[in-house]
């Protein structure tokens, strides 16, 4: 995907977000989200800043969190979670049209952030939320070739992953196989893509997940 394509999914993705969240009863922002500690609120919260930190609050708040990239992420979250949910949810929607990303992100951080915090949300409240397919794709080879901070190279060292529904495989050894959505989830650390998964990798891809 050039850029003027990831902007353009991005905006869908952050629209649709912003619509399913404006839906949601209150009580479902207390709820667990898929991210193990995080509230859909922290969530919803942590997509409302994503075009709203520069380089120096950045560095502040590693700072706090001494060093620790995801305490950084997790603290500033919480913290933004306290704003009125209207305020959470506006923030969301006046994203979808911006061109800035967080400091030091890649051109589909925010592509992916936003498809994967979706499902985060989506699917502990039994929503069904479509990705759409080569957003998918372009989001899953990004976090498998990045590394940080999933590294699922080597969490998944000796299994070939291959979606079932677009063009896309990488590693090598025992297949596990399924929907791009469901493998993008999978390279993020998520446990929730192994219903979705099948293939003769699925026996030791299971005794490493968390």
């Amino acid at each position: 995907m050039n850029q003027e394509e990831i902007w353009a999914a991005l905006e869908v993705e952050r629209r649709g977000l912003a619509d399913l969240l404006d839906e949601l009863p209150q009580g479902d922002w207390e709820r667990p989200s898929l991210c193990a500690g995080w509230r859909v609120r922290d969530v919803a919260a942590h997509l409302a800043l994503a075009t709203q930190a520069t380089a120096g609050q950045a560095f502040v708040e590693l700072v706090k969190a001494r060093g620790s990239f995801n305490g950084m992420i997790y603290n500033s979250a919480v913290r933004h979670a306290r704003r009125p949910i209207a305020e959470i949810i506006g923030q969301i929607r006046e994203s979808a049209v911006s061109r800035r990303r967080a400091p030091t992100t890649k051109p589909l951080d925010p592509l992916f952030d936003a498809l994967v915090h979706g499902q985060d949300i989506a699917v502990p409240l039994g929503i069904e939320r479509v990705m759409p397919l080569e957003p998918a794709r372009a989001s899953a080879t990004h976090i498998w070739e990045r590394g940080f901070p999933f590294h699922p190279k080597r969490r998944l060292r000796g299994l070939r992953l291959v979606a079932t529904d677009v063009d896309w495989s990488v590693g090598e050894g025992d297949v596990v196989e399924g929907p791009v959505q469901a493998l993008l989830l999978l390279v993020s650390g998520r446990p929730a893509a192994l219903p979705s998964l099948s293939g003769t990798g699925m026996a030791a891809l299971t005794s490493r997940m968390p």
